[in-house]
């Protein structure tokens, strides 16, 4: 510890800014790990065909209170409860999809919510260790033109030991920071693909399965039972 702490030291100026990057990349990785990992519920995979049945009895505003008690962590709740009411009330196909796209939307924004920001963290991390080196390299090729011989070697030391340990504390802060992002930002895009390829199965049960009334097509849920009778 004493090591790290002399090291930090001797850096300069610019290891407090890499030390704030740093500080903010462990809380941010927190969040999301939290947001993402343990906050966020995966749909189960009764949810759609949960939601179909509610469809298939023309019971759209019972769907609409079962789409809402999935509650916020599945993210898929408010959008199919919008498709659900929208449908009920007798909205048009335009509207049911304007407004389901709106609530998709705000939910992947929720999911995509800063994760970018640790790819920042991490290049401006390694660019302050960047900074910190040439900052101390000038400082000391500058103090040893002018020095006295005997105290050249100590003065070049001192500024050499700045440059490396600003380039070292940069690449630590950085590193776990753009590793951070690959797994957090792949998680995001999987998560994304999932709740996007779901709204558009939902959307597309209340546009073929009920009309612009909120009446279910009887030939349409014929057609599907027939068809599921036909594969069983």
């Amino acid at each position: 510890m004493s090591f790290i702490l002399n090291a930090f030291r001797e850096g300069g100026v610019f290891m407090y800014f890499i030390l704030s990057f740093g500080v903010m990349t462990a809380g941010l990785v927190f969040d999301r790990v939290r947001a993402l990992y343990v906050n966020y519920k995966e749909p189960a995979p009764e949810v759609r065909q949960a939601l179909l049945n509610y469809i298939h009895r023309g019971e759209l505003v019972e769907g609409t209170r079962y789409a809402k008690a999935l509650g916020d962590s599945s993210l898929i709740g408010k959008i199919a409860a919008t498709g659900f009411q929208i449908r009920a009330d007798g909205g048009s196909e335009e509207e049911m999809q304007a407004r389901m796209d709106e609530a998709l939307s705000s939910q992947l924004g929720t999911v995509d919510k800063h994760t970018g920001f640790l790819a920042m963290f991490g290049n401006v991390a390694t660019l302050l260790g960047l900074l910190g080196t040439i900052s101390g390299m000038i400082r000391s090729f500058s103090a040893v033109a002018s020095a006295n011989p005997a105290d050249r070697a100590t003065m070049l030391s001192r500024g050499i030991s700045e440059a490396m340990n600003c380039t070292a504390f940069g690449l630590l802060v950085a590193i776990p920071a753009l590793v951070a992002y690959a797994f957090l930002q792949n998680r995001t895009d999987k998560i994304v693909a999932k709740i996007t390829s779901l709204t558009t199965e939902i959307y597309h049960d209340l546009l073929f399965l009920v009309d612009s009334a909120g009446t279910v097509k009887t030939k349409a849920y014929s057609n599907e039972k027939r068809s599921e009778m036909t594969v069983n």
